[in-house]
């Protein structure tokens, strides 16, 4: 029987298996000690959530950073546009009419006399107030109905997903000259309830699959295992999780909705005057084109810019959501 070697510290620290402890050691040391860790991790080594991880993303992502700004600018000019225009967008001299470009007005006249300029950047109040308001309410009511179907299943889904596809075969520009024309309002809300009424089955079929995804996953089971009711498994468990996509597709629809406005303002079934609208601006301009456009250069230069911006922003803000693109 050979005979035993007595315990010697010094030889672990020359092998390699102490060496790969003491760097292991070191690593754990400064995971704690550096203020973020390895990828993936946040402050002394935390793994980040989802949206942490996506607010790092799109704070290096250049298109996220030139469409928040472009957004940002639009929605200051809605707030306060006498920021930056002063006078009234109805003050109208037919004097002036189709008149171009001078000074107090370097966007020039329109057929009526109105300053191009003033009547641009209050226009953006209406056009953003309009996507904002049928955005929210496209989110909330689809994510609601959506988010029922999906959990429950059953009659209710079946109801649903035949109710939607109802919705779907309603052409939105066809039913917006139908809805719209017996309307006498100028205000916005016909227009933002026309949107919420048939945009809220797309968000629905999102929220649904989300939801149906999310579920299955195994906390929702232990939750469900441990007791836990219905509204707390779907408002503390399923719905944080399923909510990005839809965060998505909305950011994304928020361009659309915009740009269908003033698509419906240009028809005539849309925003009516006195409201100010780019869609209004660029209606009236059309006849006049060849001999003065930039009637119509300045208000459809202004919804293309706004349209791409919610594009390029809900285009960034997908990228940074789905786990699939990392």
């Amino acid at each position: 029987m050979p005979e035993q070697q007595p315990f010697d510290d010094n030889a672990i620290a020359s092998t390699g298996a102490g060496g790969g402890t003491d760097l292991a050691m070191s690593e754990g040391e400064t995971l704690e000690k550096t203020p973020g860790g390895p990828l993936g991790t946040g402050p002394a080594g935390k793994p980040r959530s989802l949206w942490s991880d996506a607010w790092r993303d799109l704070r290096r992502n250049p298109v996220f950073i030139v469409s928040a700004l472009v957004i940002l600018f639009l929605v200051i000019i809605s707030i306060w546009p006498s920021l930056i225009a002063s006078g009234s967008p109805l003050a109208c001299d037919l004097a002036k009419a189709q008149q171009g470009s001078q000074p107090g007005a370097p966007f020039g006249y329109n057929g009526q006399g109105c300053n191009v300029y003033t009547r641009t950047v209050y226009g953006a109040r209406t056009s953003v107030t309009v996507g904002v308001c049928a955005t929210l309410g496209v989110a909330i009511l689809g994510s609601l109905f959506g988010s029922l179907a999906g959990f429950f299943g059953g009659g209710w889904d079946a109801v649903l997903s035949r109710l939607t596809d109802i919705f779907f075969g309603i052409p939105v520009v066809l039913g917006g000259l139908v809805l719209l024309s017996v309307v006498t309002s100028t205000t916005v809300w016909p227009v933002v309830g026309f949107m919420v009424l048939l945009g809220w089955p797309q968000i629905s079929r999102i929220a649904r699959g989300s939801v149906i995804t999310a579920k299955q996953n195994d906390y929702v089971q232990a939750a469900r295992a441990l007791g836990a009711s219905n509204t707390r498994m779907l408002l503390r468990h399923i719905a944080p999780n399923a909510i990005a996509p839809v965060i998505v597709v909305a950011t994304i629809a928020l361009g659309t909705y915009i740009s269908l406005e003033a698509t419906l303002s240009y028809l005539g079934a849309g925003l009516k005057p006195p409201t100010v609208s780019w869609g209004i601006d660029i209606s009236s301009a059309s006849p006049y084109i060849r001999n003065a456009p930039h009637m119509m250069l300045w208000p459809a230069g202004a919804l293309a810019v706004t349209v791409l911006a919610f594009i390029m922003l809900g285009d960034a803000v997908r990228d940074a959501l789905d786990p699939k693109l990392r």
